[in-house]
């Protein structure tokens, strides 16, 4: 059922970690936003939460939020090993979804989320901060009106050095853990918002005794003969940068690509044009939480922003990576 006009939509945090937190700090202020209810596995994270940011309602079970009659859609803010479970249990009770990245473990778990909420008619989007980003969007336009002509390669990595603790949740297998999920999903996210689909997918990576990926190599094909060269890794330090290559010039992201407060324009023959981002608002999870009321004020049970097609997309190009290095998860 689409939202009164006259009313915000109302919001449920599903989740209360350091995440949840960012998310929260900046859904307070969007416009059009009300947050009613926060639900833990424990009642008492769930209070702690909503005495923080003054939250009306405190659950200490997902299900009792999934069940709340008042709640118009609720952000997955739990570790990605846990979003199928989460978001399939708020689609059954008939809530819209706005869910972390990676969207799930695997392509095959976000079909089936997808199907879900395609047939009940409900809204559902990961939260790709990226594809909404403004300084991100003006790049995809620059390059769609041909600034640097026809891409010829994509070349982006995001790495930090992280201490192995097989108990946390990045080197646990049964918690999704690894670089490929955590850090990898940003550039192959950034490769295919320019590129689409690629045609090969070719993989290599340091693996731990506990058989998830800590130094992670890959190199994607495309129809078009265009590249893309990524990595992720939690042994080494990167600067977050990204490059687009085009037939007539290219793009430089000097960091934080997937959030950049700016990138240089290559034009073949002119001078470098600098962009600089207008000063960020808080954590830049609001652009997430716009669109989603956005949408929902439409009537829409997608973005067009961030669709649900492409982030099937992206899991099924994390599976082939996965299959090359020889990541499985359990109960795979």
């Amino acid at each position: 059922m689409e939202p009164a006009a006259d009313r915000p939509i109302r919001w449920g945090v599903l989740a209360t970690g350091g995440i949840a937190a960012s998310f929260t700090e900046d859904l307070l202020h969007v416009e059009g936003a009300e947050l009613l209810a926060v639900a833990s596995r424990s009642e008492q994270g769930a209070r702690a939460f909503a005495d923080r940011f003054g939250v009306p309602r405190a659950y200490g079970s997902w299900r009792e939020l999934a069940a709340d009659p008042d709640v118009d859609v609720v952000y997955v803010a739990t570790p990605h090993a846990h979003h199928h479970g989460a978001t399939s249990l708020l689609l059954d009770a008939g809530k819209s979804v706005l869910c972390e990245k990676p969207f799930t473990l695997s392509a095959p778990q976000t079909e089936e989320l997808v199907a879900t909420a395609r047939k009940r008619g409900l809204f559902l989007m990961e939260a790709m901060w990226t594809y909404l980003d403004p300084t991100v969007r003006r790049i995809t336009e620059l390059v769609a009106d041909g600034a640097i002509g026809g891409i010829r390669s994509v070349h982006a990595d995001f790495a930090f050095p992280a201490e192995f603790d097989p108990a946390h949740r990045l080197w646990d297998p049964a918690l999704g853990g690894g670089a490929l999920l955590d850090l990898g999903v940003y550039p192959v996210a950034f490769a295919q918002l320019l590129l689409g689909t690629p045609e090969s997918v070719h993989a290599w990576a340091q693996l731990t005794p506990q058989g998830v990926d800590a130094n992670t190599a890959i190199v994607l094909g495309h129809p078009s003969g265009a590249t893309a060269l990524l990595g992720c890794s939690l042994t080494a330090r990167s600067g977050q940068r990204a490059s687009i290559q085009g037939s007539a010039g290219r793009i430089e992201i000097e960091r934080d690509f997937f959030h950049p407060d700016g990138f240089v324009l290559h034009r073949d023959g002119r001078e470098p044009e600098e962009f600089r981002a207008a000063p960020r608002q808080g954590h830049g999870y609001g652009w997430e939480a716009a669109e989603v009321v956005r949408c929902l004020r439409a009537g829409l049970t997608e973005s067009p922003l961030v669709p649900l097609d492409g982030s099937i997309a992206v899991m099924r190009t994390l599976d082939a990576v996965r299959d090359r290095i020889g990541v499985r998860y359990p109960g795979e």
